[in-house]
Parts: structure tokens; C-alpha cells; sequence
């Protein structure tokens, strides 16, 4: 009993729905127009079924928005990974854009060295306090042997001073043990290129008189056979001449960026079993 008073009034809601429908269908297939009962149904169901439809009308349109926001959010999905899609492909050819570049330099400076080159990429580096070396892909398999000069695009990097059958390992012209005969290319005065700390060089045994000026180019001398002549070392940065000694302190600044290095050319002259 207190089911039926609690939900009394829905149960006649409802069955009063149905009667209406039922009416109404056993009705349309006889005549299209409404009887007397019909008419009293609508007009007392009216105040209910229209309240009924505007809720109606409102889930209806909680629903087509859901709808449209699932959509938009799959959308938005699809668009966010065409974007990084693109993104990849832009980042891709850029870095293809810049290796050509790298390896167009590389090129022409192949064809300006009168002697057989081998292009290699640099996979390892070793510049510490004790040793400033680099590891290229390329050994003995391909020709390669300790001694032989290594350079780049802009200038000289070192020597080949440890070879294996895939790989070598370069001393670069800043190490300390590195010595490379060089002359100032404006007033052609000599000395030995030697490695310096902070990634610098040193021009050394160039007598006092020499005439030597912040901003002169260094180059290879072509002495000794290892460098070919004329390849450029670096730049002067700074010249001190002492009261005494019979030689001035040179500083030099490598013409090849060595921390950013990608790839070069191993010079197959010379060299030692």
C-alpha cells in the first residue's frame, strides 16, 4: 500500500501515456480524425506530455553535443599527430639540408687536395686534460694507416695515430703532442703549430723579427710531408714579444670548429706500417 501511495501518481502518468497511445493507434488505420475521447486525452495529457517533450528535447541535445565533443575530441587527436607528423618531416629535412651543406664543402675541398682522400664520420670523441683525440669510422679496411693527415671543410684537424680494422683514432692539432710545421701566409715567416690548452694552438721557434700580426692566417708549410702545403690551420689571436728570449709567444685559434666536427677526409699519403 505505501508503494502504491508513494508512486501513484507516476503509475497513472503512465498508464495514462499508453491508454493515449493505444487509443491513438487503433484509431488511424479508421479515420484520421480525432474522436471525443482522443480530444479529451490530449487535453488532459497536454499539461504532461508537454513538459515531457521539452525534457525530451533536452536530452536530445545533451546527446548531439556529447556526440559532437567525442568528435571533436578525436579531431583534435588526429590533427595533434598530423602536426608532429609534419614537425618530423620538417626537423628530417632540415637535418638533410645541413648534411648536404656539410658535405658540399667537404667536397670541394676533396677536389682542391691534389692526393687520394677517404671521407669519414667522427662516432667518438676523447678531449680531456690528458688527450684531445677523435674516432672516425674508417681503418685499415679502407686503406688507412697511422701518420696520415686528417682534415675538413675548413682546415686541418690532426693525424691519424691509432688504426684498427673499422675505425682510427685522430689526434687533433690541439693536443699537446701534436707539432705541425706551418708558415704565416701574409709575411711567411715559420714555425711549429703545436696544441694548447682550451682547445688553442701555439706558434712556436718563430723568431722575434718575424713579422707576425693579430689576424694573420696560419697554413701548412708542407715540411716534413704529412700536410700538404697550404691548408689553413687557424688565425692569430694574440702576439707577445719579451724583453729577452730570441722568439715570440703566438697564439692561434684552430680554423676548423673541432667541438662540432661531423665528418672528414683522411689525406692516403705517407704514413707508417
Amino acid at each position: 500500500m505505501d508503494f502504491l501511495k508513494k508512486y501513484m501518481y507516476p503509475l497513472l502518468t503512465g498508464i495514462a501515456i499508453l491508454i493515449a497511445l493505444l487509443v491513438f493507434s487503433l484509431n488511424i488505420p479508421r479515420n484520421r480524425e480525432a474522436n471525443i475521447i482522443e480530444r479529451s486525452l490530449l487535453t488532459v495529457l497536454s499539461p504532461i506530455l508537454q513538459p515531457v517533450s521539452m525534457i525530451s528535447g533536452f536530452v536530445e541535445d545533451i546527446w548531439d553535443d556529447y556526440i559532437l565533443l567525442i568528435d571533436t575530441h578525436r579531431e583534435n587527436l588526429r590533427l595533434r599527430h598530423d602536426i608532429s607528423a609534419l614537425n618530423l618531416r620538417v626537423l628530417e629535412g632540415n637535418e638533410l639540408r645541413l648534411a648536404n651543406q656539410r658535405l658540399e664543402r667537404l667536397l670541394d675541398m676533396k677536389k682542391r687536395v691534389e692526393a687520394s682522400t677517404v671521407a669519414a664520420s667522427v662516432i667518438g670523441e676523447d678531449v680531456t686534460s690528458w688527450f684531445r683525440t677523435l674516432i672516425i669510422n674508417r681503418g685499415s679496411s679502407s686503406g688507412i694507416r697511422e701518420g696520415m693527415a686528417v682534415i675538413s671543410a675548413d682546415g686541418v684537424v690532426g693525424q691519424t695515430v691509432k688504426v684498427a680494422t673499422s675505425t682510427s683514432r685522430v689526434l687533433l692539432l690541439t693536443d699537446h703532442a701534436s707539432g705541425i710545421s706551418a708558415t704565416i701566409q701574409r709575411s711567411r715567416a715559420r714555425g711549429v703549430v703545436k696544441g694548447k690548452d682550451e682547445m688553442l694552438c701555439t706558434l712556436e721557434f718563430t723568431k722575434r723579427e718575424e713579422d707576425v700580426k693579430v689576424g694573420d692566417t696560419v697554413i701548412t708549410s708542407g715540411i716534413g710531408g704529412l700536410f700538404l702545403k697550404g691548408l689553413p690551420i687557424g688565425e692569430v689571436t694574440m702576439v707577445k714579444r719579451g724583453e729577452y728570449g730570441i722568439f715570440q709567444s703566438v697564439t692561434i685559434r684552430p680554423a676548423v670548429n673541432l667541438t662540432h666536427l661531423e665528418e672528414v677526409l683522411v689525406v692516403q699519403r705517407g704514413g707508417y706500417e
